[in-house]
């Protein structure tokens, strides 16, 4: 009889072990739950307040044959190159993000006619069309700097048909002047961007597993942002 009290007893702690777990399963996979929406949250709010600071170049090749890829290359280096000079002569000091949304607004004709010299002069026809619009981006990585999926403004330049990959940087702030190519960003482009964007939009973009791993964890700290 005693064993029999014994075996109920052992069973019934099992039981509410078993219980005890799944429990604190369940519990455990609630929290984790409302900790991702917090982040999602965060980086969604941070991605649009990022997007009011950042003005991007968006070049459409026409195809992806080699030789339309290349041709959206030279495209993208005239337009800089152009773009570089006449702000440079025109502007009082360092332009803002605004200055630069504004020169591209009012020169929309002459990027076009900038494009389509390269064009003709490479023995194509493609006309080209340059807006600037609001675009959605997918994450993209800047050497070792990762821009956020999400709408932003762009200065966006198609050529021809615009089936073809597209190449981008960062017009605001001016990193697409550090490095032709984007593989990297220097540490004068860091800086840049430290002084236009908040501490939590730069984190995000410098150290995204950090800026998640912080608001999942801590739910951020409270300092203002600049």
């Amino acid at each position: 009889m005693r064993e029999e009290i014994k075996k109920r007893y052992r069973k019934k702690q099992l039981i509410c072990v078993i219980l005890g777990i799944c429990i604190a399963l369940i519990l455990t996979g609630s929290i984790v739950s409302r900790r991702m929406k917090v982040v999602d949250a965060k980086v969604r709010e941070t991605q649009e307040k990022l997007a009011g600071e950042v003005f991007r170049f968006h070049v459409l090749a026409n195809s992806d044959s080699e030789e339309d890829q290349a041709l959206k290359l030279k495209v993208r280096d005239a337009v800089l190159a152009y773009m570089k000079a006449d702000m440079k002569g025109g502007t009082a000091g360092e332009p803002t993000a605004e200055d630069t949304k504004r020169w591209a607004h009012n020169h929309l004709e002459e990027i076009e006619e900038k494009a389509e010299e390269v064009i003709r002069k490479e023995g194509y026809s493609y006309g080209a069309e340059a807006n600037v619009q609001f675009c959605h981006f997918p994450d993209k990585t800047y050497g070792d700097i990762t821009f956020p999926e999400g709408d932003y403004e762009a200065l966006r330049i198609v050529i021809g048909q615009g089936r073809g990959h597209n190449w981008w940087c960062v017009l605001y702030p001016n990193l697409c002047f550090m490095s032709t190519t984007c593989a990297v960003v220097s540490d004068e482009g860091k800086e840049e961007l430290k002084e236009v964007l908040t501490d939590d939009e730069y984190e995000m973009v410098t150290a995204t597993s950090d800026f998640k791993i912080k608001w999942f964890f801590f739910g951020g700290d409270e300092k203002e942002d600049r």
